[in-house]
């Protein structure tokens, strides 16, 4: 089975054909920001990090950038540098050369300033669209395919329905020779073990366990217990009364297949094939980049009460498992999943809508938050504090 996509020089498909204008630290993100205010065709990543920081995190910081900057959705990178910052911006540049990526680099302070930064960055994302925009889509295999799924602003039907959907979509997946990565480290607890299981062997096994009490232990270092963060209070008034309630929905969306391995957080997808979970919070912002950073071509995002935001170079495709927020926030959701609910269709039934829209989507369709731009909030999942 194929779609058509856009063949990269390292041998990937992109469902989109993009400039990626990176600020390598929040510093520049008002300059990165007013060049993509200028040039059509181009999507910012503002995070807020890049400085300040410890080793540790300023290196994962770096690997995210970069692993972004790979992603077969971007035809070409814009870095925009302050000139200053902890982040590695020579190794991201020449990285990203060598990976055969049009790249070009802008400094704030070599630039002679903001405006004049505004401008050198302007031609050079004026020069990198014009050098992609004539690429051709190809047909391309599923198997070229990295999908990405998540849930958030869950409710009771969001486990019931739409993580279920989902689930039989990242089966489809995997039988087709695809790879699929599920996350949200937090929402595995109480149901850690049901995922063990299903680990290839005892390595795996163990990393699942391992990713869970480094999570828990984070929160306890602050005299914290998980379940004051988890379940939300909008997963409450959802109905969600307890986080193992809450994970044993979350799981669902991992469907049946064995899961193969445990990838870090600014960890790339590319070139595993299968089920893999990525160590990551839940947090919309920071998940989606991380996953965003595996170089998934799209995402298939299950809520319950509403999450309307998408990313900026990964389509976010919303299932929505409660029928009322649907109705309410139509021009938000995708996919009607409260019809499982209602017993008016099957999991299977909506699933393969899901993957119907999933096909047209990879082909170029656009996702209701890709038509709306909503996708400005993003952020880099790290560990340890600002300095």
């Amino acid at each position: 089975m194929t779609f058509n996509g856009y063949r990269r020089a390292d041998g990937s498909a992109g469902s989109r054909n993009l400039v990626g204008v990176i600020p390598t630290v929040v510093c520049a993100n008002d300059v990165a920001r007013a060049i993509v205010g200028q040039v059509q065709g181009c999507v910012g990543f503002f995070h807020h990090q890049g400085c300040c920081q410890l080793p540790p995190d300023l290196e994962r910081v770096t690997d995210t950038l970069l692993n972004l900057g790979k992603s077969p959705n971007l035809g070409a990178v814009l870095l925009v540098s302050l000139g200053c910052e902890g982040t590695d911006t020579d190794r991201l540049y020449r990285e990203l050369q060598a990976f055969g990526k049009p790249v070009e680099i802008v400094r704030i302070q070599e630039s002679g300033g903001t405006s004049k930064a505004m401008a050198a960055g302007t031609d050079a994302a004026q020069k990198l669209l014009l050098e992609i925009s004539g690429r051709q889509r190809v047909p391309c295999d599923l198997s070229d395919v990295i999908l990405a799924i998540k849930c958030g602003g869950s409710d009771a039907t969001s486990g019931m329905a739409s993580n279920c959907v989902i689930g039989y979509v990242a089966d489809k997946m995997v039988d087709l020779g695809a790879t699929v990565v599920f996350g949200e480290t937090t929402e595995f607890i109480g149901a850690e073990h049901i995922l063990a299981k299903r680990a290839i062997d005892e390595n795996v096994a163990e990393d699942i366990f391992r990713i869970v009490r480094e999570m828990e232990h984070r929160a306890e270092s602050l005299g914290c217990d998980m379940r004051k963060g988890q379940p939300t209070p909008g997963n409450i008034a959802g109905g969600l009364s307890t986080i193992e309630e809450k994970s044993l929905g979350a799981i669902m969306k991992s469907g049946t297949r064995p899961i193969r391995g445990v990838l870090a957080y600014p960890e790339s997808a590319t070139g595993r094939k299968g089920l893999w979970i990525k160590d990551s919070p839940g947090r919309e912002p920071e998940i989606l980049t991380g996953m965003a950073a595996t170089g998934a071509q799209c995402m298939l995002f299950s809520t319950g009460r509403g999450a309307p935001q998408g990313f900026p170079s990964m389509p976010v495709i919303k299932i929505c498992g409660n029928l009322h927020t649907y109705e309410r926030m139509a021009n938000d959701m995708d996919i009607n999943a409260g019809t499982v609910i209602l017993g008016q269709k099957s999991v299977r039934d909506v699933g393969e809508e899901v993957f119907a829209l999933m096909l047209e989507v990879l082909n170029g369709r656009q996702t209701k938050n890709e038509a709306l731009g909503y996708f400005g909030s993003i952020d880099i999942h790290t560990l340890g504090p600002v300095i």
